[in-house]
């Protein structure tokens, strides 16, 4: 029993195993990745397949794939870790609550710009290089505002537990749009109906762009958590 528990292959993550030494497979890793996002904006989560993916590089067969990536849940993980890249933006003006809002802000914008990429958050822990470094980015500066102990962690979590949560509720509504066939436009018109409401209530709450869509939503949210955060009140 020990020695499959010590056994790095089995350990549940891409990010738990040491990467494949180099060959001459045509394909590096970050070609992989790179197409992998491109297709799963394209075509979505549930459209995404090695074999699709071989197609979309233009190999012969899905076996150059495994010379890089050895599934397709370790080439899931990579891209989402990604993406999360998107998020290290500076942040160092203003108090920590401005520098939150920006760090908060910048992996929201990127989490709805892929909307896959919540869907695996959901599922997958967050155990990439770029997550990390996010979670790090937001701890420090929970760090130098006062927060301290498990009240730090406390605090950590509340911002990106609430990220997370946010884009994954937003990315669910997307998924359904996706799997009805329907546009944007047509869809709140079909399902308002059945929901009992009314359709431009039901467009409004959906589209990025309205006063009272996702990101607005999010931005109010965003703002009563860093009220509520205290550090004098948490030491």
């Amino acid at each position: 029993m020990a020695r499959v528990a010590n056994d790095k292959t089995v350990l549940g993550s891409v990010w738990l195993r040491e990467e494949p030494e180099r060959t001459r497979a045509p394909l590096s890793r970050e070609d992989i990745v790179e197409t992998a996002i491109k297709v799963l904006d394209r075509d979505g989560l549930e459209q995404l397949s090695m074999r699709r993916m071989a197609v979309e590089l233009g190999t012969a067969a899905t076996s150059a794939l495994y010379w890089r990536i050895a599934n397709k849940n370790d080439l899931l993980e990579l891209a989402v870790d990604a993406v999360i890249g998107g998020a290290l933006v500076e942040a160092d003006e203003g108090d920590w609550r401005d520098q939150l809002t920006a760090l908060a802000q910048a992996a929201y914008g990127v989490l709805a710009d892929h909307p896959w990429a919540p869907q695996l958050l959901a599922s997958h822990a967050g155990l990439g290089p770029n997550y990390q470094a996010y979670t790090e980015r937001v701890l420090g500066v929970l760090s130098s505002a006062g927060f301290k102990g498990v009240h730090l962690d406390a605090a950590v979590s509340a911002v990106i537990h609430y990220v997370v949560g946010a884009a994954v509720t937003d990315a669910a509504w997307t998924a359904t749009v996706r799997r009805s066939a329907l546009t944007e436009r047509d869809w709140p018109t079909a399902a308002g109906d059945q929901l009992g409401v009314e359709p431009d209530t039901l467009a409004a709450y959906l589209s990025r762009d309205d006063l009272a869509g996702p990101a607005a939503r999010f931005q109010s949210g965003l703002r009563a958590i860093l009220i509520g955060l205290r550090p004098r009140q948490l030491r």
